[in-house]
This record gives structure tokens, C-alpha cells and sequence, in this order.
């Protein structure tokens, strides 16, 4: 996937996580280009959002995705192939807020079932990877 052809970027937080979580890093990382946004150009403008998985099974993405996807072509003619969504590490990732998300391949058949790409990890936080290293974190 070229991440030049996307304009609109959708990072998709553990709905559990961001009753704690604010998402600092995740913007942060995004904006610096570093982590799971390394690969993003740098000099290219996104409109980006964020939104939970709506909580365990994550099943209400499917409906938020679909709405966006919907409203992104009625309102400004944006089609799904210009969308990206972003799962974050709080997701994809062993970590200090929890294990990953034990619903993660379900949210991808969810994401790939509406037909937008998708890609894994936001944040990669340094103690984290340590303990990742370490056996503390299971890297899957």
C-alpha cells in the first residue's frame, strides 16, 4: 500500500485504554513520524481522527468505520482507498496498559471486511521494548 495515495488517517485506540489514556504518545508519534508512523511521508498532510474499538469484542468499529466510510464520500468525496486505519500499540502490543488485545484478529477481519487498509502499532515505547526483549512482554 502507498501511504501517498491516503489523505484521511483513522488511529483506532483499546476503548479499556483511552478511559486512561489520553493518546499524547500516539499523536506524538504520528506527527514526528516515528514508530508504527515511520514509513508515512513526512511532508504529506493527513486528516486524522481518533476512535476506540467501542470496547470488547471491538465489534461497534465495524459500525464506526462504515459511518465514516459513508459520510467521508457524501460529505467530501473521499473514498475508502484514501482512508488508512492505524491500530495502536495498546492493541497490537504487550505493554504497560495490558496484553494485547485478545480481539485483534477479529478487528482486522472488521477492517478488511469494509475494504480499508490497515495497518499495526502507533507508539513504540523504549521500556516497553526493553521488557519486550527481556521475556517480560510477549512480542507475539
Amino acid at each position: 500500500m502507498d501511504l501517498l495515495e491516503k489523505d484521511y488517517l483513522v488511529i483506532v485506540q483499546c476503548d479499556i485504554v483511552k478511559q486512561r489514556c489520553p493518546g499524547y504518545l500516539c499523536e506524538k508519534a504520528f506527527h514526528e513520524r516515528t514508530g508504527g508512523f515511520a514509513d508515512y511521508p513526512a511532508d504529506k498532510q493527513y486528516r486524522v481522527i481518533n476512535i476506540t474499538c467501542g470496547g470488547c469484542c471491538g465489534r461497534a468499529l465495524h459500525r464506526k468505520l462504515t459511518l465514516l466510510k459513508r459520510t467521508l464520500k457524501k460529505k467530501e468525496g473521499i473514498e475508502k482507498d484514501k482512508i488508512i486505519v492505524q491500530l495502536s500499540s495498546c492493541i497490537t502490543k504487550d505493554n504497560y496498559h495490558a496484553p494485547p488485545c485478545p480481539h485483534k484478529d477479529h478487528l482486522k477481519a472488521l477492517i478488511e471486511k469494509i475494504g480499508i487498509d490497515y495497518r499495526e502499532d502507533t507508539e513504540i515505547n523504549e521500556k516497553s521494548e526493553q521488557r519486550r526483549s527481556e521475556g517480560v512482554y510477549k512480542s507475539e
